[in-house]
């Protein structure tokens, strides 16, 4: 079996794509995505074959999608779910905008409850268009900033749930912020599962779970599992656990949060997130 191909300085996206077409397992694919004025840049990991293969439109935290073309925690997953036959298509909303790291921006201009729902359904639309797509069979995911962009995406009245296309199968979303989607009586229409660490201080867990209980009856399957002891990053591979500081809209007002591996954790995840999208 080939070894998975990793772009480790900064290449152009004709590279990405010769080593695409060369058959290296795991390689990314540059795409063009329109949202609305916006040519969105993103990078395809597809599964060998004609299929047609389940998808899945996958949302960036504000950092954005890390160094060129992708940062590890993106390459790991787009590589984990190919290997399990999704297709993952990573959307840059920030750095196609022009922007850097929006983590100590307090008022974004690419923000979670508008701009980044757009280019979520703007993804879903482009990957249903490919004849290599099950186009009833694409879901969501998001980590962070983009998590909370995916639990707006898909609550009940959005604007996806007007679109005559498919709507997302399902969705995940690893450590969101809930506080304010909690505030405004969050349902979901879709199956949704949340992953977030019971230590996190930057995403409360406790926001989610009371989001999550105050949808109840009233929303379609939502799942949460709370980790004991892990804190925002947690499926990162190999990161000690550090302070950040800085961070905007974070429940400590000094903008100090924490961030690191969890190997527990971060094992879930890895079995559970593909599971979850395969039912």
């Amino acid at each position: 079996m080939p070894k998975p191909c990793r772009l480790r300085k900064p290449l152009v996206w004709i590279a990405a794509a010769m080593m695409l077409a060369s058959g290296c397992a795991g390689a990314a694919e540059p795409v063009e995505i329109h949202s609305g004025e916006v040519s969105l840049r993103g990078w395809l990991y597809r599964p060998a074959g004609n299929g047609p293969f389940p998808a899945i439109v996958a949302l960036h935290t504000c950092d954005g999608l890390g160094e060129a073309p992708l940062g590890a925690r993106y390459r790991e997953w787009g590589e984990r779910l190919q290997a399990a036959g999704f297709a993952v298509l990573f959307p840059d909303s920030f750095g196609s905008r022009g922007l850097t790291s929006q983590c100590r921006v307090r008022q974004r201009a690419v923000r979670a409850s508008r701009t980044r729902i757009k280019d979520a359904i703007a993804a879903r639309h482009w990957l249903q268009e490919q004849p290599w797509v099950m186009a009833d069979r694409v879901s969501l995911i998001g980590w962070s900033h983009g998590a909370t962009s995916a639990l707006w995406t898909v609550r009940r009245n959005a604007a996806a749930s007007r679109d005559k296309t498919p709507d997302f199968r399902s969705a995940v979303a690893l450590y969101p912020n809930c506080q304010r989607a909690g505030n405004l009586a969050w349902s979901t229409r879709i199956p949704t599962l949340i992953l977030i660490g019971r230590a996190d201080d930057w995403a409360p867990a406790a926001q989610c779970e009371q989001m999550i209980a105050g949808a109840r009856g009233r929303s379609a399957g939502a799942l949460i599992v709370v980790y004991p002891g892990a804190y925002h990053d947690f499926d990162v591979a190999d990161v000690a656990l550090h302070e950040r500081s800085g961070i905007a809209n974070t429940p400590n007002p000094a903008g100090r949060v924490h961030s690191g591996t969890d190997a527990a954790a971060r094992a879930d995840a890895f079995k559970r997130v593909p599971e979850w999208f395969a039912r």
